[in-house]
Order: structure tokens, then C-alpha cells, then sequence
């Protein structure tokens, strides 16, 4: 599908230099700019591909200065990021859409589906489960018993959920996650080593949710493990049995809660940092990369380091563990002085 200048601006409400009637038919990176897509710049870092890339149409914020000769007609936005995802979505709602049930699949007679659904082969949908209007389930999905799914929510290949847990609307879970799965609880038996403590509970995930690949989200012993509206959970995150992460907080990859904890809203969980259970992190925080939180931890903190501790005084810390050599150096010259000096 084709889009000229003078369409993308009218829709971000933007404004033309160049040829309003030049087309463009893909996307490109700004650096491999090829005639006939549409690029982005909004990082001045790549200022510089603005006058080499061949790209046909380029998106420029308002503020951003052109020092040179464009090839390309500029679209100039208050947002050029913003308004090139928002183009990407457009795009992607253009593209055809499934419909309609394949088979091999099972759907239990009890379960109910939605209107402009797509059921893809092998799906498997357990008794009494509710599937919301204009669900897609691709092929190998498994939906347990007694499920609940909103509408408007993507379920891509291999997703697991199991029995009684809860998906919003508006929701994407990506392939190979696994929402519901036991949690690791077990008590210690002096006969029988660890015994399995059942876990009762369900797994409840609000609207407008992203979950990447390879996510395992743990059912809760009793209640629920929840994830709060609009949250976003990169690949390869563990969250345990029985956590609850409120709305708008992002989770980056290999990051891990233990059991219990309560996250707030609008928090950043950076990749490969771990928080033990049981502790409660407050709203709009910021936990840094590989940092290990022990402790709760209040409103608006920034946190790093393990065990994390407060942004600037890790920071100082750090600072000095790099004097550290020189500093064992002078001691032990000073040491030698001393010895000398007392023989």
C-alpha cells in the first residue's frame, strides 16, 4: 500500500519540505535509507545520515535544524518518534487480518467465543473459558479451564495459560510465555525433604499488557499474582507466585521478583535485576541493571548496585572503589614509613 507526503502529513498533522505527491510504500532505518520508504530522525546522533539517506520521506522533530541538503522531503512533527510509531500502527492495522476457526483445533462445548475471532491450528480451549470479541490465538496455543480473555487481545504461538487465570483486553503475549504455571512453593519435611504446597490461586493481568517471549508468570498459592494496566514485560522475566506490579511499569529482560512483593506504578525494573520476596516497592521507581533489592524501597527512588542502594551514593561509592589500588598503594608506603621510623 502506497502513502504520499501530503497523506502521512495531514494524518500528524505536520508540515511538508519538499514534494508533497513522493510516495513510499516500506520503512527503513535512516542509515539504510532506500528510495521509496519513509525513515525517522529524532536522535541528533544520526544528524548525519539526514543528507546521505535515500530514503524517500524522512520525519524531523519541529526544533531539529537542517544544516545541509536534503534529498528527501522532511515531515516536520513535534514528536518525530511518537509520530513514526504511530505510523507503524496505522500500517499494521491496514494489513490483512485473520479470521475464522483451523482446524485441527479443540474447543471445549462448554468454552464461549467472541465475535471476528481467530482460533489457529492446535489451539486447545479448556471447558468454561471465555474468549472475548476479536481474540487471535495462533496455532499451538493452550487456553485451561475456566479462563477468562478480553477482547482485542493477541495470544501469539506456544502461549500457555493455564486454568482460572485472567486476561484483560487490548493485551499481546508473546510466543513461549507461560502465564499460570505453579508457584515454587514448597515445606521443608525432615521424612519427606520438600513437600509441594498447592497453589490455589490464579494469575490476573489487566488491560493494555505486553508481555514478551519466554516469560514465565507464576500462579498464586492463594488469591492472585496481578499485573497492573498497561504494564510492559520484556522476554525472559520471572515473576513469582503471588507478586502484584502496578499500572504502566516496565519489566526489561532477565529480571526477576520473588514471591510476594508489591511493585508500585510507573516503575522500571532494569534488565538482570532481581528483588527478593515479600517486600513492597513504591511508586515511580527506578531499579538500575543486575542491581539486587533486598529491602522495600520508598516513592520516586532511583537505585543501583547490589545490594541497590541509592543513585547517587552508589555512585560515590563507585568512585571510590576505583581509588581503592592507589589508595592500598599510599597505605602501605605510609605503613613502611611508620615501621622505619618507630625501629
Amino acid at each position: 500500500m502506497n502513502f504520499t507526503a501530503k497523506t502521512i502529513a495531514d494524518f500528524l498533522k505536520g508540515e511538508i519540505t519538499g514534494d508533497p505527491a513522493v510516495q513510499v510504500s516500506d520503512v527503513s532505518k535512516i542509515e539504510e535509507g532506500r528510495p521509496g520508504t519513509l525513515s525517522f530522525l529524532a536522535n541528533p546522533k544520526y544528524e548525519k545520515y539526514l543528507y546521505s539517506t535515500q530514503a524517500s520521506i524522512v520525519l524531523i522533530n519541529r526544533d531539529m535544524p537542517v544544516n545541509g541538503q536534503v534529498k528527501a522531503t522532511l515531515i516536520k512533527v513535534d514528536d518525530a518518534y511518537k509520530a513514526f510509531a504511530s505510523l507503524l500502527e496505522l500500517y499494521s492495522k491496514s494489513l490483512p487480518q485473520k479470521r475464522g476457526i483451523e482446524q485441527p483445533s479443540f474447543i471445549h462445548q462448554t468454552a464461549s467465543i467472541g465475535n471476528d475471532c481467530y482460533i489457529g491450528a492446535f489451539v486447545y480451549i479448556g471447558e468454561k473459558s471465555s474468549i472475548g470479541n476479536n481474540v487471535k490465538l495462533y496455532p499451538h496455543v493452550y487456553i485451561g479451564d475456566g479462563v477468562q480473555i478480553g477482547n482485542n487481545t493477541i495470544l501469539y504461538s506456544g502461549v500457555k495459560v493455564y486454568q482460572g487465570c485472567q486476561l484483560g483486553s487490548d493485551c499481546i503475549i508473546h510466543s513461549g510465555t507461560v502465564i499460570g504455571s505453579d508457584g515454587f512453593g514448597f515445606a521443608q519435611d525432615e521424612q519427606l525433604g520438600f513437600k509441594k504446597i498447592p497453589q490455589l490461586g490464579n494469575v490476573v493481568i489487566e488491560d493494555d499488557v505486553e508481555i514478551g517471549s519466554n516469560v514465565s508468570i507464576d500462579r498464586a498459592t492463594m488469591g492472585s499474582t496481578r499485573i497492573g494496566k498497561g504494564t510492559k514485560i520484556d522476554n525472559l522475566v520471572q515473576i513469582a507466585h503471588n507478586v502484584e506490579i502496578g499500572e504502566n511499569s516496565v519489566l526489561i529482560s532477565q529480571s526477576g521478583i520473588a514471591g510476594s512483593t508489591k511493585i508500585g506504578k510507573n516503575c522500571v525494573i532494569a534488565a538482570q535485576a532481581g528483588v527478593v520476596g515479600h517486600i513492597r516497592i513504591g511508586d515511580n521507581v527506578i531499579i538500575g541493571a543486575q542491581s539486587g533489592v533486598s529491602n522495600d524501597i520508598k516513592d520516586n527512588q532511583i537505585c543501583l548496585g547490589s545490594p541497590a542502594i541509592d543513585a547517587h551514593t552508589q555512585k560515590k561509592a563507585l568512585v571510590l572503589f576505583k581509588k581503592i589500588p592507589d589508595m592500598y598503594k599510599k597505605l602501605y608506603e605510609l605503613e613502611k614509613i611508620i615501621k622505619e621510623h618507630f625501629k
